[in-house]
């Protein structure tokens, strides 16, 4: 592509990110009174633990699906893969927006996990269209994404939750097959045909993509590092409405708007901070200064004790963003553009890996320091176990950094 048409390729794949995450974050804020509607149970530490084994079936599937999806990217090339996936995540929302019981919750996320390849081949076509020198920025945009969305999307799920708890699955339908409508119409095409490869099936596997990682031993120590901040991020993602709910009393409104904050920190800081940030410290200390601020932002969550503290921590837990793309950047450096789809599957498997371990973890220990009968009361628990993981990821990356070069 020339370098006009690749600017307009990012600019159309983070449109099609932002409305396809906003679409995501319209749901997160009634998630808990939907559980608890369905399981016929007002107890937040129970509706927790269905949520993490929510997350863990959806997990499990995009493990199972992500890398051959992957590798159909890299054979039949990103858009088909991308709309695919889009009107996947329409069919999923509306399955969620009618379920009888809490049985097709679970179906609606068992389909969204083999459809859900969306963040994935989008990354392998950032990939596709991204030099060296702008490759940080490009995937910061991805971050960005993901900011942007979700400052729209909880809020107007908060709003909307107001009117009962299944009416953001239809606005979050809706709008995925607004996407997928205009991801037929916009996409262009990343990967060109001279640059595909053919499908193979053992490489497509879960566990043979994950072998593919072998291929690259300059970068395993930071997939191990990946693996700890993938598993302590679910302290938040799986658990801050639970959380907020429990130890404050939080209505969905009020957990949509702080997640709408959290959502600008991490637009402020991958899509423009970055900008700034990674040119002057460079990749190995964007990557090491993010897990810092990272872990501190989740000990700050652990002991929160009043409402606005919540918000005043996600400064430091949002500016810890800068480390993702850095990371990704370092990582889809070593591997070459035909193998892009491939890598990104690969990482893909071990994020829903990661997040089969993460979400059931979490909102387990979540329950057993929240029920009637905990050794003793402590809601931030989970967010002081995501501390201790970045903490060790932290020190994963500052001895393999050392080895290149000082920090």
């Amino acid at each position: 592509m020339k370098k006009n048409k690749k600017s307009a390729a990012v600019g159309f794949i983070f449109i099609t990110l932002l409305i396809d995450i906003t679409g995501w974050g319209i749901v997160i804020p009634v998630v808990p009174k939907l559980i608890q509607e369905l399981i016929g149970s007002t107890d937040l530490s129970v509706a927790a633990q269905y949520g993490g084994w929510l997350s863990f079936a959806y997990a499990g599937m995009q493990f199972i699906f992500a890398s051959v999806l992957g590798g159909l990217s890299d054979r039949f090339g990103r858009r088909p893969i991308i709309l695919f996936s889009l009107l996947g995540f329409s069919i999923n929302f509306f399955i969620q927006a009618i379920a009888p019981t809490i049985f097709w919750l679970f179906v609606g996320r068992l389909f969204s996990g083999v459809t859900g390849a969306s963040i994935t081949t989008a990354s392998a076509y950032i990939a596709d269209v991204s030099t060296d020198e702008d490759r940080a920025k490009n995937f910061g945009m991805i971050g960005a994404a993901f900011g942007v969305g979700f400052i729209i999307g909880p809020v107007i799920g908060g709003i909307l939750g107001q009117y009962g708890a299944r009416v953001p699955f239809f606005a979050a339908s809706a709008l995925c097959l607004v996407n997928f409508l205009y991801g037929f119409f916009v996409l262009p095409e990343s990967l060109s045909k001279e640059s595909r490869r053919p499908f193979n099936w053992r490489r497509a596997n879960p566990v043979g993509s994950l072998m593919q990682l072998r291929k690259y031993p300059e970068i395993l120590g930071l997939i191990a590092a990946l693996v700890f901040v993938y598993i302590a991020g679910h302290a938040v993602q799986t658990n801050w409405t639970f959380f907020t709910m429990y130890q404050f009393n939080w209505t969905e409104k009020i957990v949509g708007i702080s997640l709408g904050v959290s959502g600008f920190m991490a637009a402020l800081v991958q899509g423009y901070l970055i900008r700034f940030i990674q040119p002057k410290l460079g990749n190995q200390k964007s990557i090491f200064y993010g897990l810092i601020l990272y872990a501190t932002g989740m000990v700050l969550f652990a002991f929160a004790s009043e409402s606005w503290m919540m918000f005043a921590f996600l400064i430091p837990y949002g500016l810890g963003g800068i480390a993702g793309p850095a990371l990704q950047s370092v990582i889809s450096a070593q591997v070459p553009k035909n193998e892009q789809g491939e890598m990104q599957g690969a990482l893909a498997s071990l994020v829903s890996l990661t997040a089969i371990i993460g979400p059931p973890m979490m909102t387990n220990v979540f329950y057993y320091f929240t029920h009637d009968s905990a050794p003793f009361i402590f809601p931030g628990a989970p967010f002081f176990l995501g501390f201790v993981l970045m903490s060790i990821s932290a020190v994963i990356v500052y001895f393999v950094f050392k080895k290149r070069s000082h920090l």
